[in-house]
């Protein structure tokens, strides 16, 4: 042991990127388990290699006792006291022992041990630097091609993009240069396994950084993401300063910077819409291209809204197979409902109707005049099919409504049902009457 073997440690971190004490410490697990085919050491033996001059020293840890019964654990008071004079019986103290020659199947045990933990140091350093990378892009070189599966090699490490990350369409081939998103690195029996991506949405927002200075810079925020992989994607931008565009800004002169990325991600469309902090208006700004006459949020229903749109706008709100309408979902995190203006006053006209008729229906039942059934109606209890729906319970929380009268006007209910599937097959239903109110007027069975 020296100066030489300082050197060549120092020269093998180097190359393998890994720290000299990790070497060091390899080292001398390696040496203590080639000793223990030679001397037969225990648990209590421990190695410490000097960092500077390179010099082994052996050292065995032992319990002081009265008499000694195994030398190889245990050792007397006496002998004891001239390594740790105040030593007494029950302590432990550590004897330095000289260090014995190693055979060759002892040597070859300590390189079995030291490439081992070389080939963990190595893996656990390409861990830590790529599980750093996570959400960032990196860039590689196509290895090959496995079952669909392309093997991308980093320099220092090999990526899988497996085939639901490769964008539809996309042909890679060996030598082919690639950037792709690191989505993924886990730790397995066979090293580090880096997974990347080609479709997640945290890729167009990294292509956005790298591609435009004004993201790059912080002036232009990237909000949000959506993507239909190799067909299109929406993108929502804020800008920190006023008087800069944010879709300007991403646009570029001509389009240039847009095409760049769209390029990038084999000819994607990208919409790119300015972020808006209130719900309504990121709406409509995310299913451009199309017009929005309206946006509203739905009653009890939460991160859900209702869009009206011109009846010339409607399928380009929804777009190819719905496809606008889902990435306007997927962008703002908002259940969307699309309708045309058309569509919103068949939907009026079909609701007054249904009121009209549970109207005339409900104030001809016994003890329920024109004011408490006007209260059911505008409750939505607009027919007795949905009053026995609700029970008593819901009647009940009606203003006057006990639970007497509620009991009394569900039994009520249920017998004008009763009656109409009994006795009144050939009659119009109320979805009918609902359809056409001009028949009100000679509706019968209201007979409550």
């Amino acid at each position: 042991m020296n100066r030489e073997l300082i050197t060549a440690i120092e020269q093998i971190g180097r190359e393998k990127g890994i720290g000299k004490e990790v070497l060091f410490e390899a080292l001398e697990s390696a040496l203590l388990s080639a000793s223990k085919k030679t001397m037969g050491s225990g648990d209590n033996v421990r190695m410490h290699l000097d960092r500077q001059t390179g010099q082994l020293k052996v050292f065995c840890q032992k319990q002081v006792v009265k008499k000694v019964l195994d030398s190889k654990t245990e050792i007397s008071v006496e002998e004891a006291q001239r390594v740790k004079p105040d030593a007494a019986v029950g302590d432990e103290v550590e004897v330095e022992l000289e260090p014995k020659e190693f055979g060759r199947i002892a040597a070859q045990t300590a390189k079995q041990v030291i490439l081992q933990r070389v080939r963990e140091a190595e893996r656990d350093g390409i861990f830590d630097e790529f599980s750093g990378k996570e959400g960032q892009i990196v860039r590689g070189v196509v290895h090959r091609i496995e079952r669909r599966t392309v093997i991308v090699d980093l320099g220092k490490a090999e990526a899988i993009i497996p085939e639901r990350e490769q964008i539809p369409g996309e042909r890679m081939n060996p030598g082919d240069r690639v950037r792709a998103y690191v989505f993924e690195v886990k730790k397995s029996a066979r090293g580090p396994q880096i997974t990347l991506s080609r479709t997640h949405p945290g890729f167009l927002t990294r292509l956005f950084e790298a591609e435009i200075p004004e993201i790059a810079e912080g002036i232009v925020q990237v909000r949000a993401a959506a993507r239909e992989p190799g067909e299109r994607a929406k993108i929502a931008v804020h800008s920190t300063k006023r008087d800069i565009d944010p879709i300007g800004a991403c646009v570029g002169l001509r389009g240039t910077r847009i095409q760049v990325i769209s390029r990038e991600l084999r000819g994607e469309k990208i919409d790119i819409v300015q972020w808006s902090d209130d719900p309504t208006t990121f709406v409509a700004r995310a299913l451009s291209p199309a017009k929005v006459s309206s946006v509203t949020a739905v009653p009890g229903e939460a991160r859900a809204v209702l869009v009206v749109v011109p009846d010339s706008q409607l399928s380009l709100a929804i777009g190819k197979k719905g496809q606008n309408a889902r990435l306007a979902a997927k962008l703002t995190g908002m259940k969307v409902d699309i309708k045309s203006d058309s569509e919103i006053v068949e939907d009026r006209h079909r609701v007054e109707a249904e009121q009209a008729q549970g109207l005339a229906i409900l104030k001809e039942f016994p003890g329920v005049g024109p004011g408490l059934a006007a209260k059911l109606v505008a409750t939505g209890f607009t027919s007795p099919e949905r009053i026995i729906a609700a029970g008593v319970e819901k009647l009940m929380e009606l203003p006057g409504v006990g639970e007497k009268k509620a009991e009394k006007i569900l039994a009520t209910a249920r017998e004008w049902v009763a009656q109409r599937s009994s006795g009144t097959a050939g009659e119009p239903s109320l979805s009918t009457v609902a359809a056409e109110p001009h028949e009100e007027t000679t509706e019968p069975g209201q007979d409550g």
